[in-house]
């Protein structure tokens, strides 16, 4: 999507920012539907009905004959293409049980999300090279059917749920309910925020990065999120081999301190190889944060609350994404594209640090709970009325 936007529709910043302003929007909202729908009917129908209604949406950006109408599709394919990464956070509880368990399938998911990663980028970057940026559509659509079948193969322990209130907005409001009403549910949302709110100026200056300071063509996008996306594969099968202490919200801290570190790594210089480096170590650190964030969220959330929980977090992903859109074009034309991307990660980095004292306060409250050994784990009407 950026490559044809910056390199094919030759896409200014405030361009680029409405692109992807309008995919976060549109994921948003997907997401936070999507999230009702899992907890309704199972993750697995939802992944296959979001991949399905994916490929004319992709097919109809490839046919886009100009930016405006490509910034629309773009929208409908976040609107779509968003819940197949909500429905995928949502597998692992209804694969396995018990926190260390849900530590290793989510690391196993992440570790194939981000084999993914690799291997997307990479042929993007070569078929980008032999038939132009807009070509790499074409394979997303011929992905999605794929994985559509994949999906409808799985076989997954779809729980028959007791408590469906009959109207999709009351589940909805419930599951948000419950989402900012936990402690920890709520700071793990934040912090995702936090970290995702870093990435929110590369959605639209990375492609200036490339195109603008280190000048270099389109392709070279694939190829650093090629290591990236390596980077993220170690990140994953390395979370479960950390010590235990990192299943906490001080270990989320650590996590996000570095995510904002990493950003300095990926983008503080000009120089290829040096980027090649940073993106890798950016990736790895990106690659152990994710799933640990979700593992935390999948101990904390009753099951039947698993899907909305994680549309929240979606959601919470798409917002961080857009608030920056709305000062980073600005603030690049003033001062320059790599200074706002490198001021980003600053900022995750501070503000991830000042929130020690709440990640130790939840911790030491947890710690109690399960000092207490409770002979049963709260039920989620306890949960909504804390």
């Amino acid at each position: 999507m950026w490559g044809t936007a910056a390199y094919e529709f030759h896409a200014t910043t405030y361009q680029l920012a409405y692109l992807m302003m309008g995919s976060a929007v549109a994921g948003a909202i997907g997401s936070m539907i999507a999230g009702g729908l899992i907890d309704r009917y199972g993750p697995r129908k939802v992944l296959v009905g979001a991949e399905i209604l994916t490929v004319p949406i992709v097919l109809m950006l490839a046919s886009a004959p100009s930016l405006t109408p490509f910034i629309i599709w773009n929208a409908a394919f976040a609107f779509v293409g968003v819940p197949t990464f909500t429905a995928g956070a949502s597998f692992a509880p209804y694969l396995v049980r018990g926190a260390h368990n849900l530590e290793k399938m989510n690391s196993l998911i992440e570790t194939a999300g981000s084999l993914g990663f690799v291997l997307g980028p990479a042929v993007g970057a070569m078929v980008s090279r032999s038939y132009g940026p807009r070509s790499v559509l074409y394979v997303m659509a011929a992905a999605s059917v794929i994985a559509a079948f994949l999906a409808g193969l799985s076989r997954i322990d779809e729980l028959h749920r007791d408590r469906v209130h009959g109207h999709p907005f009351v589940e909805l409001r419930d599951g948000l309910k419950l989402a900012y009403s936990v402690p920890e549910l709520r700071f793990l949302l934040l912090a995702a925020t936090t970290i995702w709110f870093g990435f929110g100026a590369f959605s639209a200056l990375e492609p200036l990065f490339y195109r603008d300071v280190v000048r270099v063509g389109p392709e070279w996008i694939g190829w650093m999120n090629t290591l990236y996306g390596g980077g993220m594969v170690f990140g994953a099968w390395v979370l479960p081999r950390l010590s235990k202490r990192m299943m906490s919200m001080r270990g989320v801290l650590v996590m996000t301190v570095l995510t904002g570190a990493g950003t300095l790594a990926y983008v503080g210089t000009d120089k290829l190889p040096t980027i090649a480096i940073g993106a890798t170590v950016w990736g790895i650190i990106i690659g152990a944060a994710v799933p640990l964030i979700r593992t935390l969220l999948h101990v904390a959330a009753p099951r039947e609350y698993v899907g909305r929980v994680m549309g929240a977090l979606q959601y919470h992903q798409s917002a961080a994404e857009l608030l920056p859109l709305a000062i980073a074009p600005g603030l690049a034309a003033i001062v320059g594209v790599q200074p706002v991307l490198i001021g980003g990660g600053v900022a995750v980095a501070l503000v991830a640090l000042a929130a020690y004292p709440t990640a130790t306060r939840i911790d030491r409250a947890k710690s109690a709970r399960d000092a207490r050994a409770l002979e049963s784990p709260e039920s989620p009407e306890a949960l909504l009325e804390a």
